[in-house]
């Protein structure tokens, strides 16, 4: 049977400050951390530094309504993929975990690239529809809303195969833990 594990990815305090209902999605997301506590399946955080988010900083802090557990691991990552340049692959190696429950910020960056990352790697990666955001692509060439960015990840993801792993999505709701 494959085990699961729920990857919380960069929900800090600058990443989110203007992003698309966030106060839903991490409303879905404290729902989600406190079902796989319930359920025993792991969860693992996620959380980003760069020059424009300095590690220590108030912005970087996970914002106040998700609390990370004393015995919760924490990667923290320099780039957008939570695989490069961190221990997460040896994290989930260690736990065992096949299947991962990918929800957090930012749809456009973060979150398609450590899904896209996690389904090279050969895991099964499911990214929660409604416990995702951005903030607005406006600025972009076309320019794109965040509810746009958000549609589309949904949409396309559930079509990623690699012959090793599959994607697909699940409203918060509806996820099932392995």
């Amino acid at each position: 049977m494959m085990k699961s594990a729920l990857v919380v990815i960069d929900v800090q305090r600058d990443v989110v400050a203007n992003a698309f209902r966030r106060n839903e999605v991490v409303a879905n997301i404290s729902g989600l951390v406190d079902r796989a506590r319930k359920e025993g399946v792991p969860v693992i955080w996620v959380q980003h530094s760069d020059d424009e988010l300095v590690k220590g900083s108030e912005g970087w802090a996970y914002v106040d309504e998700l609390h990370i557990a004393d015995d919760e691991p924490v990667v923290h990552k320099q780039f957008g993929d939570s695989f490069e340049g961190t221990n997460l692959d040896e994290l989930l190696q260690e736990l065992a975990i096949e299947q991962l429950i990918v929800c957090g910020a930012q749809t456009d960056a973060c979150i398609r690239s450590t899904l896209h990352g996690a389904i090279a790697r050969g895991y099964n990666a499911t990214l929660v529809s409604d416990a995702h955001t951005t903030d607005d692509c406006t600025w972009a060439t076309p320019p794109l809303s965040a509810e746009q960015v958000i549609a589309h990840t949904n949409f396309y993801w559930n079509w990623q195969r690699t012959p090793r792993a599959v994607g697909g999505t699940s409203l918060t709701a509806e996820v099932v833990f392995l």
